[in-house]
This record gives structure tokens, C-alpha cells and sequence, in this order.
């Protein structure tokens, strides 16, 4: 039997202690996705209605926002190598409790930029103290902004919130050891515990749990994780195949903090009939991470599930890895989740300094800044020279893409911020985009991820005399940094001594407080994703059209004789003549998947097609 010592095993306090600075002295939810109830006026076209989102009140800034006071002009990069290792001392942040050092020395930031910036700074300082005091951060939606609350309780505004995140945690904990411990197993299954958790959400409620699973889950975990994170049928039937017969001992975690997120309710609705085809009780094996009185959370009560948990009003999906949502996964593949949140408190500690030499994430958003122009000039390629860190940069895709990547200040001017992320893992990268990186566009700054550590203690062996295998990958992360620099590509290194739970915890956080100072320095809204619910809107729209299609395309069909239509035909019974190209790409779509049929022509001559249904269904008739 696994052992359950590890999963929750660190001091209940995970206080952050004092840290030391740098080194220089200086089914039933199916009501969630109502498309039947959306309805489409005559005009625009859809197609127009899908890009279209303007806020009743905005202002046009500066078309060439690229020529900032702060930039009059970049002086090139410092190449004398005594210089270098000067700045490089003089800027190299270490944080010994956690074994994490950072190194800025390879972005060209003047003196006179650090000074001239040091007034946002500060500004970003005293909203980043008013965010975790219970302001309302987020404007836009009335909302607090509490992650950091997740990882240091006592900072949460009032004791109501703090026995929220107190129970929250002991139940994540609790659970995942009386699950790993067999003392709560599934009903049918001849292994007598649980062997296998299937995780389905997508976005936040995905992104971070692979993350972690990648990074820390042990070789053999007491339970294996696997993840439903799109609607891709393709990909759920995969996931469920791979379970085989062993879906009778999987725990199902369902997290989706609305409860109706469409792709996450599709996904359920796939495990459940895969349940019951197997002849098993799907609320048996039934966890939900969701808000309280949620669709989701009255479905999991209603049904008797085997367990639910909270997600808060005031965490976003994006950060919400410290949540339940991250830390129950987490805890059953045996991850010490207390010592993640003790890291991550440490690192939040160490970043409320109000000096900016002496705070890791103002010194990266300050990197940004200056590398990117304050505009997303330029992209970030994030490479950690770690397999176990691959997906660090998916995660940190969506953490400050989501959070940056916005139209309209917080003033009301049109903006469009933003800072594209990209990457791959080291030394793949060798072999995959560094050519270009070296040679070609000068679009980018990289952000290298370095891990001291190559093996456990005493499973090292040399290769050749005095060379580990360890060594090339540490000598490929090193030519490739000083490769680009050689060509005026900067580059910024984080490095941690080990890929642990504290560790892990500490990049994470590092990470949402770079990108929440950043978002003061540019003043936008970095906890609200209208562009993510534009979206959404869209495809329901798009949906909504698929039915009237269907219906119109039935009554044909039900004709005697069959009528095949044309796509004018379909359109204008339709009401949605200006909506035709999206009529042809779902008849396109739904001949693909054996729902319609071409009687005359190909999907190839779009004018040329006639389609119907093939069969009459009378019920939809008189619906």
C-alpha cells in the first residue's frame, strides 16, 4: 500500500518565514449551455458578430505606443566580459531558503530606465498592498483578487474567508488520504482502491494540474493521472480506451468554477455514459471541484457524489493551482501540497518588498518591460532545460496571456497589450526553433528555466572522464544563452537548485505577482478575459444557427418527395441569407460526421451542393 506520509505531511503552518535577498550588497447540466434559447437578428453577419466587441465608452491612445519617453534610444547590449560579470553580480537575486536565484544581467536596462520607472514601480507596490487587503482588483466584474490568501490565510480580509481556506485545504487533505490509504474505495473494482484519477476541465482548471503532475508526480504514484481537457470526441474516447477495464477503480474529478463550462460539461456527459455502458455507478466515483450552489455543485449534491469541493468566488481559473483545484490531484499522486503553498508563500513574501533590485517579480516585470517596450513589442520563449518542466511553459501561456492580453486600459483607452508566450524544452529547442532564435527575426527575449540538479544523490555516472550526461545539458543551456547574447538577443535565467514541491510552489508564484505588477505598470485589468467570453458568446451563436439549420433541413427531409436544398435554399429558410458561409462550413461539417448527406454536387463547389438529412425525424416536426 502507498504511503500517505508525504501528501499533506509539512507543518500545518505554511507561514512564510524570513527570507534572504539577493546575493549583491547592492446530463443534468445540460441547462449550463442553453444555444436553443440564443436568437439572431437579421443583421450584422454572424461572422461580424463574432469579431466585434467595443465597450460603450473608449478612447484611441497613441498608434505608436513603441516610442515611449523610457525608450528614446536602446543603447546596444554590454559585450566586455568584465563588465558583464560585474552587472551580472551586481544583479543576480538569490533566494537561499528556496535554492532560487535569478539573472537579469542579460536584459539591457539602463540606470537611468530603473530610475525613471521607479515612480510606476512603486504605484504597482501600493495596488499589489491594496489587492491583498481585499480591494476590489478586479473592476470590471466587482470582483477581489485572493490567490495570494491560498498559501498565507492570515492575509485574507476576514475570519470568514480565512476558515473557508483553512476547511478547504484540511478536506483536500483528509480526502486524498483516505483515498490513497484504500479507507475510501470504489464499489466494483476487483483492485479494492482506487488506481487511476481522470481529471476533466480545461483552461486554469487544466493547465495547472498537468503542470504539476509533470513536474512532481513520483514514478509510481499511488494513483496515475489522466485528463479530459477539450471536446475533442477523438481525445475523450481516447482517454477512456486507455482505462480500459480500469475505469471501475478511477476517481473523476470534475472542475469547472461556473459548472457550466461548455467543454467541461461536454466531457462529463462522455465519462458518464462510458460509466454506464461499463455498468458502473458514475456518482460513486464523482468528485467536483466547483463553486458552491454552482450547476455543478447542486448536480454532484443531488446525485450523491462521492465528495465536492470549493472553488472561491475571488480566485481565477488561472490562478487557482493553490485551490483545490490543484492541490486534490495534486495530493493523490502523492505531492506534498503543504510544502507547494509554504514555497509559494515564501516567494510572495520575497516579493513585497518595495525595492525593486530586492523583489524577483518586480524584477522580471521590470525585464518585460523594458525587453517588450511596455507594448509586447517582443515575445517571450520561455525554455526550461528540464523534461520535467516542459509543460511550465503551456501553463505560463495562458497565466499571462489570459491576464496581459487585453483591448482597453483600465482608463478606457483601445491599448491592446499584451506578451506573447512560447517555448519548448531544452535542449530540444537545439533542434527545433534555435536557428531562428539565433539568426533570424528579432522578435523575442528568452526566459531560460535552469535546474542544478540532474539526479538524486549517488545515481550520477560519468559518460566520459569528468562528464556527465547532466553536464551537456547544463553546457547546452549555457552556449545557447551566451549564442544569443552574442547576437543581441537578451535573455533572463531563473534557476532552482531541484524540481521539489517548494520549488515548484515558488515558480508559480513568482509568476502571477510578475504578471499582477506588470499589469499595474501598463494599467489594465490583468483578472478579467472579456475576449475568452466574446468567444464563448460566439460559438453559442454559432450553435444556435446549427439547430435552425437541422430543423429547416428536416422539414425537407420529410417531405414526399426528399427535397434536397441548396445552400441559398437552406439560408433563406434559414432568415440568415448573410449567414451563408457559416451554413456551409456546419453541412460541411455535419456530412464529415455522417449527419447530412450530399445529393448533388461536393463540399468542394460550395454552389454546386444539394443536402438532406437522409432520414425524417417527425418528433423535431412538432417540437
Amino acid at each position: 500500500m502507498a504511503s500517505v506520509s508525504g501528501i499533506c505531511s509539512s507543518s500545518s503552518s505554511f507561514k512564510p518565514k524570513h527570507f534572504t535577498a539577493r546575493s549583491s550588497p547592492s446530463s443534468a447540466l445540460t441547462p449550463s449551455f442553453r444555444v436553443d434559447s440564443l436568437t439572431f437578428p437579421a443583421r450584422p453577419k454572424l461572422a461580424d458578430r463574432i469579431l466585434t466587441f467595443t465597450p460603450s465608452v473608449a478612447r484611441e491612445v497613441s498608434a505608436d505606443l513603441s516610442k515611449n519617453d523610457l525608450f528614446p534610444q536602446k543603447k546596444g547590449l554590454e559585450k566586455d566580459p568584465g563588465a558583464l560579470w560585474r552587472r551580472y553580480v551586481d544583479w543576480l537575486y538569490q533566494h537561499k531558503e528556496l535554492g532560487l536565484f535569478l539573472d537579469v544581467s542579460r536584459i539591457g536596462f539602463t540606470d537611468e530606465f530603473m530610475e525613471e520607472m521607479e515612480p510606476k514601480f512603486q504605484e504597482a507596490f501600493r495596488a499589489m498592498q491594496e489587492l491583498e487587503k481585499g480591494a476590489i482588483a478586479n473592476p470590471d466584474e466587482g470582483r477581489m483578487v485572493g490567490h495570494y490568501w491560498l498559501r498565507n490565510y492570515k492575509l485574507a480580509p476576514n475570519q470568514f474567508l480565512r476558515s473557508q481556506i483553512n476547511n478547504a485545504l484540511d478536506a483536500v487533505c483528509k480526502f486524498a488520504e483516505d483515498v490513497v490509504s484504500s479507507k475510501i474505495k470504489p464499489p466494483s473494482s476487483p483492485e479494492g482502491r482506487f488506481t487511476h484519477i481522470l481529471s476533466v476541465g480545461i483552461g486554469g482548471s487544466a493547465l495547472g494540474p498537468q503542470f504539476v503532475a509533470e513536474a512532481l508526480a513520483p514514478d509510481n504514484p499511488p494513483l496515475k493521472i489522466r485528463f479530459i481537457d477539450n471536446t475533442d470526441p477523438a481525445g475523450i474516447d481516447h482517454q477512456i480506451a486507455q482505462l480500459g477495464p480500469e475505469l471501475a477503480s478511477t476517481l473523476v474529478i470534475v472542475i469547472s468554477k461556473s459548472g457550466g463550462t461548455p467543454e467541461t460539461r461536454n466531457g462529463l456527459l462522455e465519462v458518464q455514459k462510458a460509466f454506464r455502458e461499463a455498468g458502473l455507478d458514475f456518482a460513486k466515483q464523482g468528485v467536483a471541484i466547483t463553486q458552491e450552489k454552482s450547476l455543478l455543485d447542486n448536480t454532484a449534491r443531488i446525485e450523491g457524489w462521492l465528495a465536492r469541493f470549493p472553488m472561491f468566488d475571488w480566485v481565477g481559473g488561472r490562478t487557482s493551482e493553490m485551490s483545490a483545484v490543484g492541490l486534490l490531484p495534486a495530493a493523490l499522486q502523492g505531492i506534498d501540497v503543504r510544502e507547494m503553498l509554504a514555497g509559494a508563500a515564501l516567494m510572495d513574501e520575497a516579493n513585497r518588498t518595495t525595492v525593486v533590485r530586492n523583489n524577483p517579480a518586480a524584477l522580471l516585470a521590470l525585464c518585460w518591460y523594458w525587453a517588450s517596450d511596455g507594448v509586447g513589442s517582443k515575445d517571450m520563449v520561455v525554455l526550461p532545460y528540464k523534461d520535467s518542466l516542459l509543460l511550465f511553459s503551456r501553463y505560463l501561456q495562458q497565466l499571462v496571456m489570459e491576464s496581459l492580453g487585453k483591448e482597453f486600459d483600465l482608463d478606457g483607452n483601445r491599448v491592446n497589450q499584451g506578451l506573447t508566450v512560447y517555448g519548448n524544452k531544452g535542449s530540444t529547442d537545439q533542434h527545433a526553433y534555435i536557428q531562428q532564435l539565433r539568426e533570424g527575426v528579432h522578435n523575442f527575449f528568452a526566459t531560460f528555466i535552469e535546474v542544478l540538479r540532474d539526479r538524486p544523490p549517488g545515481h550520477d555516472w560519468e559518460l566520459e572522464p569528468g562528464v556527465t550526461c547532466g553536464d551537456y545539458l547544463f553546457g547546452m543551456l549555457q552556449g545557447t544563452r551566451s549564442a544569443l547574447y552574442a547576437n543581441d538577443r537578451e535573455s533572463i535565467t531563473v534557476t532552482v537548485q531541484e524540481v521539489t514541491p517548494r520549488s515548484v510552489g515558488a515558480m508559480i508564484a513568482l509568476y502571477e505577482r510578475a504578471v499582477g505588477i506588470y499589469a499595474s505598470l501598463v494599467k489594465i485589468n490583468a483578472y478579467h478575459q472579456p475576449g475568452v467570453e466574446a468567444g464563448k458568446k460566439a460559438a453559442g451563436e454559432v450553435l444556435a444557427l446549427q439547430k435552425r439549420v437541422l430543423a429547416v433541413l428536416n422539414e425537407a427531409s420529410c417531405k414526399e418527395p426528399v427535397e434536397p436544398l441548396t445552400l441559398d435554399e437552406v439560408a433563406d429558410r434559414c432568415h440568415a441569407p448573410e449567414d451563408i458561409e457559416m451554413i456551409y462550413k456546419i453541412i460541411a461539417h455535419m456530412a464529415a460526421n455522417d449527419r447530412a448527406l450530399i445529393a448533388e454536387g461536393s463540399c468542394g463547389s460550395p454552389r454546386s451542393i444539394k443536402v438532406f438529412l437522409g432520414e425524417c425525424n417527425v418528433d423535431d416536426l412538432y417540437a
